[in-house]
């Protein structure tokens, strides 16, 4: 499938708001409302559309400190990297990136306290036989924070 502008305009508004009414996206397109949700089903069927997600405010579930840890694997055969993939892709891991560079990965946690942090890097740090080092560093503002590609 190849995009055309209709197709990018509505990936744009649907990732400011995947909830948007047919009418108004199609207005906004200059599409008929028909054509809008074909070609949001089409985008969906071939994968653009991954999900339609509700992105939460941290601060207020209590998820109030954003870290990002850097981590070097000791060991880097296919192996070992699938497991620590599937080691850091648990619940408390909000993203993670297998990276280049000194670190061979980037996670992005929310935790409410610096104690369960802790409790986090004693479980899939420290007790790790494949993890060389890690760095942490402590967000002081989320100062931008998007989903958006387009």
């Amino acid at each position: 499938m190849t995009l055309d502008n209709f197709d990018r305009s509505l990936l744009k508004l649907l990732q400011k708001d995947c909830q948007a009414p047919l009418r108004e996206l199609a207005e906004t397109v200059h599409l008929s409302t028909a054509s809008v949700q074909r070609r949001i089903q089409k985008l969906k069927k071939e994968g653009y559309i991954q999900a339609n997600v509700a992105i939460l405010d941290p601060d207020k579930l209590g998820q109030v400190i954003t870290i990002l840890v850097e981590v070097q694997a000791d060991k880097t055969h296919v192996t070992d990297l699938e497991l620590l993939k599937a080691r850091f892709s648990g619940p408390e891991i909000q993203q993670c990136y297998y990276v280049t560079g000194e670190a061979d990965f980037m996670l992005v946690l929310l935790v409410p306290s610096m104690s369960r942090f802790q409790d986090i890097c004693d479980r899939l740090f420290h007790r790790n036989p494949n993890v060389k080092w890690f760095r942490t560093i402590v967000v002081l503002d989320r100062v931008k924070t998007t989903l958006d590609v387009i």
